[in-house]
């Protein structure tokens, strides 16, 4: 593991046929993980849900966290081939447009985009000229399509809830949950954005957990519970003996945790500016006549603050 962008640390996952290597960065500042999933066959990599850096005090944007990855790409001497987003984030900014820009190399999310892109469009009131059809990725995946990367053969999952475009990347032996399945601690994530439904988010819960049990799990983000160490990696069976939401439960059960807790939750602090990039594929807003580039902030859009 990594704290982008700083040195690396112990994390790293060991590789054998059908395995690949991951490397997980971690942004102390979202609490989000971001992956290197390289074949060790080939060399063949790919980037999933890279963090543009973005300081909501000062509006200060900067590429550390996505030059750190490809320091560290360029270090091993691996080959990038796909820069992946498991959906739109609503807590960072998304560095796949960056990426894209330095390195020529494809981009790709759910194709369900397009639905959150219309939703949001609406919110941000966005001109017609801002395209709701995906076009800011080069692929947009569909359930059950396939892909490689390397020699390795890579798979995609719809597994919406937490957003309409969720999904899910099976690389070998490893998945990428993004924000459906936490570790086990910390349970699973919440369904009440824009789009978001916990009855969608439990059936794609069980989706996943109906992998094979030694499937390795990475998760998008993780809160450190109790002030633990960051962890990112679980499995298919630790995840059914020990989550803390889905362990145990059936559906009504699970929603109505989902739903209690995430009417405690107050909305994620950058997320109003984030959903306008990561909608775009992680590309800033252009630049405006004086040459600087400018945030539209919908006021009153995501229910009431908790002022107390």
């Amino acid at each position: 593991m990594r704290d982008a962008p700083a040195s690396p640390a112990t994390g790293q996952a060991a590789a054998a046929p059908g395995r690949p290597e991951v490397t997980a960065f971690f942004d102390s500042r979202t609490f989000s993980l971001q992956y290197v999933v390289a074949d060790p066959r080939t060399g063949a990599c790919a980037v999933v849900d890279p963090v543009l850096d973005f300081d909501e005090k000062s509006g200060a944007t900067a590429t550390r966290s996505a030059d750190a990855i490809l320091a560290f790409i360029q270090e091993r001497g691996l080959s990038l081939e796909w820069i992946l987003d498991t959906h739109p984030h609503a807590d960072h900014f998304s560095a796949a447009g960056y990426l894209k820009d330095v390195t020529g190399v494809p981009t790709a999310i759910g194709e369900h985009v397009v639905k959150v892109q219309r939703l949001w469009k609406a919110l941000y009131n966005l001109p017609d000229s801002f395209q709701a059809d995906g076009s800011q990725w080069d692929r947009l995946f569909a359930d059950g399509d396939r892909f490689r990367i390397g020699a390795l053969d890579a798979a995609v999952m719809f597994s919406p809830g937490h957003t309409m475009a969720s999904v899910t990347y099976l690389v070998g032996d490893a998945a990428f949950v993004h924000d459906t399945l936490f570790m086990p601690d910390s349970g699973s994530a919440r369904a009440d954005f824009p789009g978001g439904d916990a009855h969608t988010l439990w059936r794609s819960i069980q989706r996943i957990l109906s992998l094979p049990e030694a499937t390795r799990l990475f998760t998008g983000h993780d809160y450190q519970p109790g002030g633990r160490p960051v962890a990112w990696e679980s499995t298919v069976a630790r995840q059914k003996a020990e989550n803390a939401h889905a362990r145990g439960q059936d559906e009504a059960a699970f929603v109505k945790l989902r739903t209690e807790r995430d009417r405690t939750l107050p909305m994620p602090r950058l997320i109003l500016q984030s959903l306008q990039v990561n909608i775009a594929g992680g590309r800033l807003p252009g630049p405006e006549d004086n040459g600087r580039r400018y945030l539209k902030i919908p006021l009153d859009a995501l229910g009431d603050a908790p002022w107390d």
